[in-house]
Formats: structure tokens, C-alpha cells, sequence
């Protein structure tokens, strides 16, 4: 029902004189029987989110995702000076003027994978689903991860220069995995949103032949006596990117660095601990960076789980030589729930002039769980309450994990199969908008890359789950959440604007939009 609302409303609101504003595409649904829907798109339609125009002052657009099938369904309202809405399921916030972080943005990872899946499309499909994260009829992503050499998200294990003993890396190659995948959907993907994105890179593993164990998965760290050419390594990398014509805003030292001190670990991985890190940073990483014209490469060190934090960011930044180099420090999600997020807060006070990046993240990763589970809400769910904790403790962004996966999560040469916003159907030449897609959208859209963190309290949240950003052009976006299975009412107060009242349905989503 509140589709057809939303296509009236459309249609009514084009007859009263909106018709400079691009049209609203819905959503048409699939239900692959795990509680909510995905949306279908194929070659020939999509779905989309063209920009908003800003309302005028004292109305607000609201933006609402639900269990029961809304998607984005756009609806308008007014702030008053009533400020009615009490009792018990009402919640009441309100917007401070406090300014904490600049966002730097959101999007997700250029793997193997995603590549392969986008491209395993029809052109028109893939268009299509290019614009649905980049153009500024989709989620508008600005940011990308890109695996360096081979990642569990490739069909086969490799690096750049897998020749035993090649200590100059003279045999130095980027592989088919980038001259065919990677590099022509990052240019489209560049293309589609008319800008530049802001792409990181990151490395699973050295070389065999540069690491203790002598094999790309398992317990193994790099020999200290590779310290140096893993460095050059980096910046061979960077060379023969920037040869095709793309290059990197930024790096991140080592994903997931203590994986390679698990025995067994079965994927592509290499050890560190935050000791190891500091050291190769301050004189090897660092100094070559600098020394190559890389120098503004923003450097980010962890790239793993917060429960490492403060810890890691001590260890490495204390060190003034280390700490120079370095720009941030990346963030995984898979053990926020074994950790409290002040965490977050407390490497901020100590470091404030480091941003902090959520690095990656996504569902169906745990053995019980269901790898692809295509409509899941509950998705959408740990998607937002991750990305409202995180920007509530200083976290200046949230990066996604492969853009695009296969029916089965895949392909992953190790078999490790998980979910993603978005899957594909080759067969069919179809692709799944999961939930996901949407949670990211109603931050990626409405929270711009330079926004500013706001201060928004409440005295009772009434389980309600909210962030709050004043974007560049003076716009300001409050995302809310309701993971519960309650029905609640909400009193926004905004000081010169007066009070919004909202009805926030059991598990739903919603973007606020005004000036």
C-alpha cells in the first residue's frame, strides 16, 4: 500500500509543477521468502533515488525503508511550534549545535568479485547497476576499496610478483584481475558519478616467498629482511595504477594484520602486530611513500576490529617517527559485538588529529549463518545501528565490503561466502537490491562527503537509534532507526525551526531532510 501511495504521490506532485525534479523509480519487489524483499533490476529498469530538492524552510523531507516493502518512499512534512507528542512510546530528540567529526564519506570495495559480477552482466544491466551506487540518481558512493594482488574474493591465489627471490620485483605485474575487472569498472564507476572517487588500497598478502611460512594463507609474517622491497612492492603498485590512469587517495598498511598470528587461518593473510606495523611504517613504508611523490597518500593503520583499539593506535602513533606518516586508522565491524564502542571515542581523544574509517564490513559471515539471504531486514538493521554507533563515536565513515557477489556470495576461492547489498543473478541477467543496499543509501545520499557531525540528545530514546549532520550547502540530514517491533511516535526539536513530529512504524528507516 504505501508503494501505490508513494507512486501517487509522485504522479500528483509532477502535476503541481515539480517537474524539474528528476523522477522517483520504484522499487519492484521480490520476495525470496527471508521476511522483507529485494528489489529487481535488469537491463531494461531500475529503481532510483535522484537528488532531492531541498524543501523550503520549516518543512522537511522524510525518507522511509521498512519491513514491509518501502524503499526510499518519499514523503513531506511540516515543523511547528506545537510541541504535542508525549507518552509512552514517544520519543523525543534534539538537535544540538555541537560539531563533532567531518565525514569524509561512504562506499564499498572494488574486489575481484564485485568486478567480476558487475561485468558478467549485460552492458545495459551493468550501467544500471553502476548507477545505482555512483550516479546521482543512486546511492552517490565516493569512496572505493580495491584489493592489492589477490584477496578470499578472487577465483584463484596470486600476487604481483610471485617469482621466488625477486627481491628488485623486476617481474612486477598487475594481473588480468585489474587490466580486465577492476580497472574498466572503477573508470565506469568514475564516470557514472562525473567525479573522482576517493579509492584506498589495501593488501592481503605478500608474496610467499617474502613471508615466514612461505604460503599466502595460514600462521606467516613478512621476513624482516623483505621490510624494504615489500615497501617498493607498495609503490609499484601505485606506479602501474597510475599508468592506467587511476590513482589512490589512500592505503591501508595490512588487512587484518592479526590473522596471519592465527594458525590455520585459511585465507589470504599476513601477521603484524601493532609493533611490527609501527617499525615498517617509520622506516620503510613511510620514508619510501615519501620519497616516490606519494607522500600524500592518506596512510591508514589496524584495519581490523575496534576491540584492538586503543592498543594499536598507541603503539604506532606514540612514535612520532611512525606517527607522521600515518593520516588514519581503519576499522572492521565483525567484533563490535565483543566491544563497546567508546572505544572509538577514547582513540579519538587521544589522537584527535587521525580520522577513523569504518574499512569493511558485511553480513552472512558467521558459519550459522545463512550466506545469501536476499530480502533479510534484519540486515538493513545491523547495517544502520552499526553506522549510527560508529558516527556517534567519531567514526568519519562507513566503506562497505564487495560491491556486488553471485548468487552463492561468491566467487571466493576459499569459499568463504558472504552476503552483499547487491547480487547477481548472471542466468537471469537480473540483479538484487538486498535491504542493505538501502541502509547504505539513506546515509550515502542525504549525509554528504564534508558533512559535520551534530550533537542530538534525548532523554529517553525509546529504543530509537539516531545521528544527526549539518552538510555543506547548510542542509541537515537525521537518519532515525526502529529495530523494534513497536510502532513509535517522534518530536524533533530544532531551535528556529520548532518541533517535526514523525510516526516511526516497527522496523523502519528514516533520512530527515531540511535546511
Amino acid at each position: 500500500m504505501r508503494r501505490n501511495l508513494g507512486l501517487v504521490a509522485l504522479i500528483f506532485g509532477l502535476f503541481r509543477g515539480f517537474a524539474a525534479e528528476e523522477p522517483q523509480l520504484p522499487c519492484v519487489p521480490r520476495d525470496f521468502g527471508f521476511g522483507s524483499v529485494a528489489c529487481v533490476c535488469n537491463a531494461t529498469y531500475c529503481d532510483t533515488l535522484p537528488t532531492p530538492v531541498l524543501p523550503a524552510v520549516g518543512e522537511a523531507l522524510v525518507y522511509t525503508s521498512d519491513v514491509e516493502g518501502a524503499r526510499f518512499l518519499k514523503t513531506q512534512h511540516s515543523f511547528s511550534a506545537n510541541q504535542n507528542g508525549t507518552g509512552p512510546d514517544v520519543a523525543r530528540f534534539t538537535l544540538e549545535s555541537t560539531t563533532f567529526q567531518t565525514v569524509l564519506g561512504w562506499g564499498g570495495a572494488f574486489t575481484d568479485a564485485a568486478a567480476k559480477n558487475i561485468l558478467d552482466l549485460s552492458p545495459d544491466a551493468q550501467d544500471r547497476l553502476l548507477s545505482s551506487y555512483f550516479s546521482s540518481s543512486g546511492l552517490e558512493y565516493n569512496i572505493g576499496r580495491v584489493n592489492m594482488g589477490g584477496c578470499d574474493f578472487s577465483w584463484r591465489t596470486y600476487t604481483y610478483n610471485d617469482e621466488e627471490g625477486d627481491v628488485e620485483l623486476s617481474s612486477f605485474a598487475l594481473q588480468p584481475e585489474d587490466t580486465d575487472y577492476k580497472i574498466p569498472v572503477i573508470k565506469r564507476a568514475e564516470a557514472v558519478g562525473g567525479r573522482a572517487l576517493r579509492l584506498f588500497a589495501s593488501p592481503w598478502t605478500a608474496p610467499k616467498w617474502m613471508k615466514t611460512n612461505n604460503d599466502f594463507v595460514g600462521y606467516g609474517q613478512l621476513r624482516h629482511d623483505m621490510y624494504q622491497p615489500w615497501a617498493d612492492y607498495f609503490i609499484k603498485f601505485l606506479d602501474e595504477y597510475a599508468a592506467q590512469g587511476i590513482t589512490f587517495w589512500g592505503l591501508t598498511a595490512q588487512n587484518e594484520p592479526i590473522d596471519g598470528y592465527v594458525p590455520g587461518f585459511f585465507f589470504n593473510c599476513m601477521g603484524w602486530t601493532a609493533e611490527e606495523q609501527r617499525k615498517w611504517v617509520a622506516e620503510n613504508l613511510g620514508p619510501t611513500l615519501l620519497q616516490h611523490g606519494y607522500g600524500d597518500v592518506k596512510l591508514m593503520i589496524l584495519d581490523d576490529q575496534r576491540y584492538q583499539l586503543p592498543g594499536w593506535a598507541e603503539n604506532v602513533l606514540n612514535d612520532p617517527e611512525a606517527a607522521q606518516y600515518v593520516s588514519g586508522i581503519g576499522v572492521h565491524w565483525y567484533g563490535d559485538t565483543y566491544t563497546v564502542p567508546e572505544r572509538l571515542t577514547q582513540t579519538h581523544d587521544l589522537f584527535p588529529d587521525y580520522f577513523i574509517l569504518g574499512t569493511e564490513a558485511c553480513e552472512g559471515a558467521t558459519p550459522l549463518e545463512v550466506d545469501v539471504a536476499l530480502g533479510k531486514w534484519e540486515r538493513l538493521e545491523s547495517y544502520a545501528h552499526d553506522i549510527i554507533v560508529d558516527m556517534n563515536h567519531w567514526v568519519t565513515g562507513w566503506v562497505d565490503w564487495n560491491l556486488a557477489l553471485d548468487m552463492q556470495g561468491g566467487p571466493n576461492w576459499a569459499s568463504n561466502f558472504v552476503d552483499a547489498p547487491i547480487i547477481v543473478n548472471k542466468e537471469a541477467d537480473e540483479f538484487y537490491k538486498n535491504p542493505m543496499f538501502y541502509a547504505m543509501g539513506h546515509f550515502s545520499k542525504f549525509v554528504k562527503e564534508g558533512a559535520t557531525k551534530l550533537g542530538l540528545s534525548s532523554e529517553d530514546q525509546k529504543k530509537l537509534e539516531a545521528t544527526a549532520f549539518r552538510n555543506p550547502d547548510g542542509s541537515t540530514a537525521v537518519v532515525i532507526l526502529n529495530r523494534s517491533k513497536d510502532d513509535k511516535g517522534l518530536v524533533l526539536e530544532v531551535e528556529g525551526r520548532g518541533s517535526l513530529n514523525l510516526d516511526v512504524p516497527h522496523e523502519s528507516l528514516h533520512t530527515v531532510l531540511f535546511v
